[in-house]
């Protein structure tokens, strides 16, 4: 995730949004720039050991054991960069939404009104038995992502549990995105991630108004990474708060 960070601090691609799927190479769990460690150690008791880190975006305790995570970077200027946190929020995952879908996932996302009335659109399907949903998803700690759903988040259709979530942090250079998608929410290995992953994609790049280029990845000058990783796993950065 320290990447990601310099990817939009040092390689954003100028009128180009740049995705950036990942995966981690043992158990990690991540918390929100603004979370308090004794929160996030509070909600880890009893749990196997995990590399912990804190992100430079916001959001709530991710567990990154069985997820699919992504980064997209966007720059300043660009016209998705200058929309509002919440209709950025809702309109990339309105995209994986759609990806999901068309691998049977019967995902949507969830509505910012809750009205508890059939009628209610969100993700382009019409959300039913929304007060029910709200009641199961109610029961998780704030702070603590997949236990609870938010306006935008990605939710099941059916079962109401939290598909996905993401971050988001903006500066002068342009906009991170940091997603998270839960594999078990969205149906483990009845999902064929790969293609997934295209059809996110592609579906990205009909929001954008933007065409699809396969990037080679930027040649980072080995130092400042180093740096950037060494000050991002440091207990002064994990444990400020």
């Amino acid at each position: 995730m320290a990447v990601d960070f310099l990817l939009l601090q040092r390689y954003p691609q100028p009128a180009a949004v740049r995705f950036r799927p990942y995966a981690w190479r043992g158990p990690a769990v991540t918390f929100g720039y603004g979370q308090k460690i004794a929160f996030v150690r509070e909600q880890l008791v009893g749990q196997e050991r995990v590399d912990l880190g804190r992100r430079p975006t916001g959001g709530g305790i991710v567990d990154h054991r069985n997820d699919w995570t992504y980064a997209l970077v966007i720059p300043r200027g660009h016209a998705f960069e200058e929309l509002r946190a919440a209709d950025t929020y809702q309109r990339v995952h309105e995209a994986l939404a759609a990806a999901l879908r068309r691998q049977g996932v019967a995902a949507r996302v969830k509505p910012c009104a809750a009205t508890g009335t059939a009628g209610v659109t969100g993700g382009g399907s019409t959300v039913s038995g929304l007060l029910l949903q709200q009641r199961a998803e109610a029961g998780g700690p704030a702070g603590v992502c997949f236990q609870r759903a938010e306006a935008f988040d990605v939710v099941h259709a059916i079962t109401g549990a939290k598909i996905a979530g993401a971050a988001q942090k903006r500066n002068k250079h342009g906009l991170l995105f940091q997603g998270s998608v839960s594999r078990k929410a969205a149906g483990g290995e009845a999902v064929e991630w790969w293609q997934f992953q295209e059809n996110f994609v592609e579906a990205l790049a009909a929001a954008l108004s933007a065409s699809v280029q396969r990037t080679p990845w930027p040649e980072f000058h080995e130092d400042e990474v180093e740096g950037l990783t060494e000050q991002y796993s440091a207990t002064e950065w994990i444990e400020y708060r």
